[in-house]
């Protein structure tokens, strides 16, 4: 960009929102500083390469897998919970690529997806009133007065939760656990039992068939035995993200080094708002939420603002309708911006619109509802002529009870049994793969 990178101080001038209210300027202060000091913990070279990435699938030429936990939790920076959320995603994607002939462009929305913006400042429970959990990269959500202050530590507790993250992914994909020949492995029992786990060990069967028939003939590309896995999340909280933005030597551009890929949320897109002024400068590929209340005309003018070289696979539109508003609501934007011949990669968030509440107190989704977000996504662009580029799913690769619906049948009196999110109700194991199997039959069509 030819202007300045602004400081945090002019950010926050701009006036920042969803951002926590801290007590100790002095303590967030010395956070910050200690952030600015630490190693990257992507690459901008990664950055550029997922940029292309993503710039093919607005082409058509590749497919977008965006997934992982609504919001993170420091607890759950662990080994075997980072391999569970890894195993969904390569499930997943091996589905999609091999029903679907396509290549998959694979993000984890992962290290880093600590921060969460909320409807209200505060929370109330039998008449007491607390600050809202804003995710553990602010507070804690046990709700008493001590959890729910705004630590500034939690900032440098995000950093090293991230950083332990990436580095038990890249041992994963990189150290044989992400070879073509582990397909059968990836599926644990109670998925093997469900009747979507039988049709992937059977796609999985013929695939080792493959493999044995490009062995035989002595082919054995490398791409068998290690996969390019990305990270991103939403770049919410503005000390941690302005912390984590470098120089790169290369360029002398600014690059987030946080995560590959970052976005801006529905909350926060406001065209003259510190977010957006943030993010144009970035180098990064970005993310923009777009949904109900988005007109062509804001969409069209967010494109001119967060990418106005019309760089290819630079900005995403990532658009969040509910499966009730898609089909009347998408046209218009996917017209508007094709029209104009904006460079732009559309992404279905099918997880956000279709958000409710049981009577039993859950929050929760309709696998049927989520299914036929995506379903109307694809519609839309088939009808316009335009690209689906990739789906952005809030998925686990646990056993959890959170959303209803599905080839489970799960219930609402079904969600007490295993409902574990602190924010948002995550897809599960099975119908993440039920999921997959349907969206790679939208994509044959398409």
């Amino acid at each position: 960009m030819n202007d300045a990178f602004p400081s945090l101080e002019q950010l926050h001038a701009i006036g920042a929102l969803q951002q926590p209210t801290y007590s100790d300027p002095a303590a967030l202060a010395a956070a910050v500083e200690k952030l600015r000091k630490q190693p990257p913990l992507v690459f901008a070279g990664e950055c550029d390469q997922l940029k292309a990435n993503i710039a093919a699938a607005g082409r058509g030429e590749a497919f977008i897998l965006q997934g992982g936990d609504c919001a993170e939790v420091f607890s759950d920076a662990t080994a075997d919970n980072t391999r569970n959320k890894l195993r969904v995603l390569l499930q997943m994607a091996v589905v999609l690529t091999y029903a679907a002939s396509v290549p998959v462009v694979k993000i984890g929305r992962l290290a880093g997806q600590y921060a969460k913006p909320r409807s209200s400042d505060t929370e109330t429970r039998d008449g007491v009133t607390l600050p809202a959990y804003r995710g553990d990269a602010v507070n804690g959500f046990e709700f008493t007065s001590e959890s729910r202050i705004p630590d500034p530590q939690r900032l440098l507790d995000v950093y090293h939760a991230s950083s332990s993250t990436l580095n038990l992914v890249r041992a994963f994909t990189t150290g044989g656990y992400a070879d073509l020949r582990q397909v059968h492995t990836w599926n644990s029992e109670f998925v093997r039992n469900s009747p979507v786990g039988a049709k992937y060990e059977a796609m999985g069967a013929e695939i080792e068939r493959a493999i044995a028939f490009m062995e035989a003939i002595g082919a054995d590309p490398e791409e068998f035995h290690r996969v390019d896995f990305y990270s991103s999340h939403e770049a919410l909280l503005m000390e941690y993200e302005h912390a984590m933005t470098r120089i790169d030597s290369r360029t002398e551009t600014p690059y987030n080094v946080s995560g590959h890929f970052v976005w801006i949320g529905e909350r926060t897109r406001q065209l003259d708002g510190a977010h957006v002024e943030y993010f144009r400068h970035l180098n990064n590929p970005i993310g923009c939420k777009l949904g109900p209340t988005a007109t062509p005309d804001d969409a069209l003018a967010l494109a001119a603002k967060l990418n106005p070289d019309n760089e290819e696979g630079r900005l995403t539109f990532i658009t969040r309708f509910g499966a009730g508003k898609v089909r009347d609501g998408l046209p218009g934007l996917v017209e508007k911006i094709t029209a104009e011949g904006v460079n732009v990669t559309w992404i279905s968030d099918p997880m956000h619109g279709n958000t409710f509440s049981t009577s039993n107190g859950y929050k929760t989704r309709r696998f049927e509802d989520v299914l036929d977000e995506v379903q109307g996504f694809f519609d839309v662009h088939q009808a316009l002529g335009t690209i689906p580029g990739g789906i952005l799913v809030e998925n686990t690769g646990d056993d959890v009870t959170e959303i209803i619906g599905g080839g489970e049948e799960l219930d609402e009196a079904g969600l007490v049994h295993r409902y574990e999110s602190v924010v948002d109700p995550r897809l599960n194991r099975v119908q993440s793969l039920e999921m997959a199997f349907q969206v790679a039959e939208m994509l044959r069509s398409r």
